[in-house]
């Protein structure tokens, strides 16, 4: 037993020792950041964790767990830090109880600078055959070889659920798409409400398995701060799929510091009605994207996920030291 603890604990130390061997040798320089932020950038979708600060002066302060790198990473850029990457511990309350889920996670989250997000997948592609070759050479794992199969989210929906995607540009035909897809959907839901309701029923759990999967170019009515893809209705977005298991997310960054405004504004304001905890928001971001913020792609891939791919786990459990699920039960 000692013996097999001794040898998963190397495999890991040699997984993350690769990660940091890839982005060396590509000019990305390795930073650290906050894990306690007195604000976050606000997102709807994720529960975050609260605590106070006690000055010994008096009073205190409330900060929050930060769920991702990506406030203080993009700080990092706009001061000229080139392309970064880091290795963060970061924090999602309500992500518990299932196999692919911890509140306490690693996150690999790197920024290209001058790098579009179809110039990331070369770049994942390269960084999974190098951990593959490092961890388990020859058969092991050979599904999860690149190349990708890339896909759009258009041609997801018209594929695997036989719906033109395109044309549901109101709220109303979105709805009613996602009820004929089998969703629940309600008349008071968004376009997004039901676009993700007729995805998570319908679309995602058809997603081919064969080999890793790239969905490319969703929706730019789903709010995030992806680039517009111009002319289009889409964003250049990409999300990254093993064995049907979401574990990357990567942009094209927007850097138009009205877009990034709107984008605060709005997510704010739908964190305020949704959310448990609403953190505080770093007032003076949008003014990062005034000066010249340089053009760039960000990717955001959770390295336990990644790890479990490449291990042939079912469960965080088989990579994760202590993981909050096997510390409850005792």
């Amino acid at each position: 037993m000692q013996t097999d603890l001794r040898a998963r604990l190397a495999r890991s130390e040699r997984f993350i020792r690769e990660i940091r061997a890839f982005f060396s040798t590509r000019g990305h320089v390795e930073v650290e950041t906050p894990c306690l932020c007195p604000f976050l950038i606000p997102e709807p979708a994720i529960e975050v964790f609260r605590t106070d600060f006690h000055p010994a002066a008096g009073g205190s302060v409330e900060t929050y767990l930060a769920p991702s790198p990506e406030l203080w990473m993009k700080r990092l850029l706009a001061a000229g830090s080139g392309s970064i990457f880091q290795l963060a511990r970061s924090f999602r309350d309500g992500d518990f109880g299932g196999p692919l889920h911890n509140p306490e996670f690693r996150l690999l989250e790197w920024y290209t600078v001058g790098a579009s997000y179809l110039d990331q997948v070369a770049a994942t592609e390269e960084l999974l055959a190098r951990l593959l070759t490092a961890d388990s050479p020859g058969t092991a794992a050979k599904h999860l070889r690149p190349p990708f199969r890339v896909m759009s989210m258009e041609e997801a929906f018209r594929g695997l659920a036989g719906t033109d995607l395109a044309a549901c540009t109101g709220t109303a035909a979105m709805i009613e798409a996602a009820r004929s897809l089998g969703c629940d959907a309600r008349d008071d839901w968004t376009w997004e409400q039901a676009f993700h309701g007729a995805f998570l029923a319908k679309v995602e759990p058809g997603l081919p398995r064969d080999r890793p999967l790239v969905l490319a170019d969703w929706p730019a009515a789903v709010p995030t701060t992806a680039r517009r893809r111009p002319g289009t209705p889409w964003a250049e977005r990409w999300e990254l799929y093993l064995d049907g298991v979401e574990v990357a997310n990567c942009y094209t960054e927007e850097t138009d510091p009205a877009e990034v405004d709107r984008f605060l504004r709005e997510e704010a304001l739908r964190k305020l009605r949704t959310a448990r905890v609403v953190p505080r928001v770093d007032e003076g971001y949008g003014r990062l994207f005034a000066d010249g913020f340089p053009a760039c792609s960000g990717v955001a891939l959770g390295v336990d996920r990644l790890e479990m791919a490449v291990r042939g786990e079912r469960s965080l459990e088989g990579v994760i030291n202590f993981p909050l699920s096997a510390i409850v039960r005792g």
